[in-house]
C-alpha cells in the first residue's frame, strides 16, 4: 500500500465518464472496463504500471488480472497475456473465439499479437498508447490485412479514468 494514500478519495476522484444518454451497448462495456479499471487499481496499489484487462465470453467473466510485470520478474507478464492465459486454460483451449477483451491501456505489439493468435473477436480499450499502442495509435495490427484475423477494436472506453490513473501512477513515481 502506498503511503499516505486514501483509496476511497483516489477512487471517488477518477472521472468515470458515463453519459447520461448511454445506449445498452455503451453501458455494457463501460461495466466491463469498470471491472478493467478496478484491476488497474490493484496495480497502482501493488506499484505496478495500473494496467488491467478482463475477458468476457456470454456475458461471464473467464479472466480478470493486471500487470504484474514487477511482482513475477517478468517482461512479458502483462495484463492481458496473463488473461489470455486464464481464459484458455479456464475453457479448455487456446481459441478465443467469440471472447471480448477489455483492457484500460491500449496493447502492444506483443499482446495485440497474442490477442490475435488467441483468435479473440472483440478489443474494447480504454487510453491510448502513444509509445507503443499497436491497436491503432503506433501500429494497427489488430485489422492488418496481411493476417489471418482480424479483431472488432473500439477505442476510448472510459478513458478518463484509464488515463488519469497512469498519469497519478508516474506523477509519483518522479
Amino acid at each position: 500500500m502506498l503511503p499516505d494514500f486514501d483509496l476511497q478519495k483516489f477512487l471517488s476522484q477518477l472521472p468515470w465518464g458515463i453519459p447520461d444518454d448511454a445506449d445498452a451497448d455503451y453501458m455494457r462495456d463501460c461495466r466491463w472496463m469498470q471491472l478493467a479499471l478496478f484491476e488497474a487499481v490493484g496495480a497502482f496499489l501493488d506499484d505496478e504500471v495500473p494496467v488491467g484487462c478482463v475477458i468476457i465470453k456470454d456475458g461471464k467473466v473467464l479472466a480478470k488480472t493486471r500487470n504484474r510485470k514487477e511482482q513475477m520478474n517478468n517482461p512479458t507478464a502483462h495484463a492481458e497475456i496473463l488473461a489470455i492465459t486464464e481464459a484458455a486454460a479456464k475453457l479448455g483451449s487456446w481459441r478465443l473465439e467469440d471472447c471480448e477483451v477489455y483492457v484500460t491501456l491500449e496493447p502492444c505489439s506483443m499482446c495485440t499479437g497474442a490477442l490475435l493468435q488467441a483468435r479473440v473477436k472483440r478489443l474494447v480499450y480504454g487510453a491510448r498508447d502513444s509509445k507503443a499502442g499497436a491497436a491503432g495509435t503506433l501500429f494497427s495490427l489488430h485489422n492488418d490485412s496481411r493476417l489471418n484475423h482480424k479483431i472488432e477494436t473500439k477505442a476510448g472506453c472510459l478513458e478518463d479514468a484509464a488515463v488519469f490513473l497512469l498519469r497519478e501512477f508516474f506523477k509519483r513515481k518522479r
